[in-house]
């Protein structure tokens, strides 16, 4: 059973990302508000729901939230900052763009960055505790996978509609075939035999 709140405060916002282990396409992370009211018997942690689950869960999320933001970190930036620093770049850039500014902020795993002087706490596994961040890793979950479900038509050879980029045999076999892309991360360990590739 999700609980509704952490704090003590009514706009508090639960934020999550995805893809942060794949090895091509962005680490995207969303920001959501629930309301004071919000009752859901299928809302948990997106990594626990079919994808059909997820996708009846969105526009769910979308309509009934109080609000709600989505944002992408491309590779080219994760390259740069390292995958840590992009994930919870994703994350300020969501809250930054909400319309109603949280007074907390829940954040799932463990490391996060103050945003704003705004109050905060990381909650380990909170996907699976609270419904904003449960919220949260639904809808960073159906973004990304609908973006990389676009540039799978650029590149049909890695099959990211299916591995939405994640390092199954099949995707690691196509980098070996085919090479890289402008899509994949150069800093991430591509093959276990990274010599073998040409970067």
């Amino acid at each position: 059973m999700l609980l509704l709140n952490h704090s003590n405060f009514k706009l508090e916002c639960g934020t999550d990302e995805a893809g942060r282990g794949c090895l091509a396409g962005p680490v995207t992370a969303a920001a959501v508000i629930i309301p004071p009211v919000f009752e859901n018997s299928i809302l948990n942690d997106s990594k626990q729901l079919s994808e059909k689950k997820r996708e009846l869960l969105k526009p769910i999320i979308e309509l009934e939230a109080l609000d709600f933001k989505v944002a992408h970190v491309f590779q080219e930036d994760i390259d740069k900052i390292n995958i840590l620093n992009a994930s919870i770049l994703a994350m300020h850039k969501a809250i930054a763009t909400l319309k109603i500014i949280p007074e907390f902020i829940i954040v799932d795993g463990n490391r996060f960055k103050p945003y704003n002087n705004i109050p905060f706490e990381t909650i380990v596994k909170g996907d699976g505790k609270y419904m904003s961040i449960a919220a949260a890793s639904i809808l960073a979950k159906t973004y990304r996978d609908a973006y990389m479900n676009s540039i799978h038509e650029e590149y049909p050879m890695y099959n990211w509609k299916q591995n939405k980029g994640y390092p199954t045999i099949e995707h690691r076999e196509a980098i070996k075939k085919y090479g890289i892309t402008k899509y994949h991360r150069k800093s991430f360990r591509l093959l276990p035999e990274q010599l073998k590739l040409n970067l």
